[in-house]
């Protein structure tokens, strides 16, 4: 199948952040597009926009029940993504990370359709290895808090690879690191979008120990690219997808505060049990087998993100 053939693609968790925008992206492109999400973290406003297009289908369903629809390609991002909604019920998360690859992995194998999992740098946990590489097995805490979602993802890793040794499945891997943009949830509890919402809020920006901790922020634009890439590409991965750029998390408070003009403080409070420490990809290997690198620069990237922000505050407030 050529890379620029129409195509019938599913997009698990399409009503979430990423998935939204991968959805928008995919159907620019002139596919047909089946968004199939249960809402549990994802939200109907983020797709309203495209719910009128006829090469559009939302599907209100969880992943973990059979799909019965046909696809050339899958996306699978379906899962919670950020700590306050996989830690609010880590067993449906991690029965979402489990049940859902397995379901998602049989429609593929029935249409004999290519499919993509929605990894992520979390299957590193407290990372020993700086920056982190594909090889790198890892260093996660199997009954933490934040097992459900860590764990999860590392099983469905291993669900994929066994589908693809076992029955020849086109499988793809992408270990996403932290990605930002616009349709990020207000209280998802990621680093930007709190320090965004507590900056334009003027309430204390919240720094976990004492905000030194090192993360990457890749622009979700930049992701998508890589996703569509990879999805394209005659590679399965894994390959880590994340901007390179490494910024300690009291120096991306300071940012933020910059850009918004805000006078909001710091309120220091105590690290989270399993937190890492540094959070940094090595890409490496999306720069040699993707001909894929991050083009958005921090600034340009958060600019946009507040200004998506303010305007849900403006709509909110009238």
């Amino acid at each position: 199948m050529s890379a620029n053939k129409l195509k019938k693609i599913i997009v698990t968790g399409g009503a979430g952040f990423i998935g939204s925008h991968l959805c928008r992206r995919l159907l620019h492109e002139g596919h047909t597009i089946f968004c199939l999400d249960n809402l549990y973290s994802g939200s109907l406003e983020n797709i309203l926009d495209l719910c009128p297009h006829p090469c559009f289908a939302f599907i209100d369903q969880d992943v973990c029940e059979p799909i019965h629809l046909e696809a050339d390609e899958i996306y699978h991002l379906a899962c919670p993504a950020s700590p306050s909604y996989y830690q609010k019920d880590p067993i449906f998360t991690i029965r979402t990370c489990v049940l859902g690859a397995c379901q998602v992995l049989e429609l593929a194998r029935r249409c004999n359709a290519k499919i993509l999992l929605a990894s992520t740098s979390e299957i590193y946990g407290d990372p020993a290895v700086h920056p982190q590489v594909e090889t790198y097995t890892g260093a996660v805490n199997p009954i933490g808090p934040r097992a459900c979602y860590d764990e999860g993802k590392r099983c469905a890793e291993t669900l994929f690879f066994d589908y693809k040794r076992m029955y020849g499945l086109d499988i793809k891997v992408a270990r996403i690191f932290n990605t930002y943009g616009p349709y990020m949830q207000k209280e998802d509890g990621r680093v930007i979008s709190n320090f965004i919402t507590q900056a334009l809020d003027h309430q204390p920006l919240t720094i976990y120990g004492k905000g030194k901790q090192t993360r990457s922020f890749c622009y979700v634009d930049d992701l998508l690219e890589g996703l569509i890439r990879l999805m394209q590409s005659t590679h399965t991965g894994p390959f880590n997808l994340g901007n390179p750029e490494e910024y300690k998390v009291e120096e991306l408070a300071q940012i933020i505060l910059e850009l918004t003009g805000s006078s909001s403080p710091f309120e220091y409070r105590p690290l989270p049990q399993d937190d890492p420490k540094v959070r940094c990809p090595d890409i490496t290997l999306a720069k040699k087998h993707l001909n894929w690198t991050p083009k958005t620069q921090l600034l340009e990237g958060l600019q946009n993100t507040i200004s998506f922000f303010e305007k849900l505050t403006s709509l909110r407030s009238h």
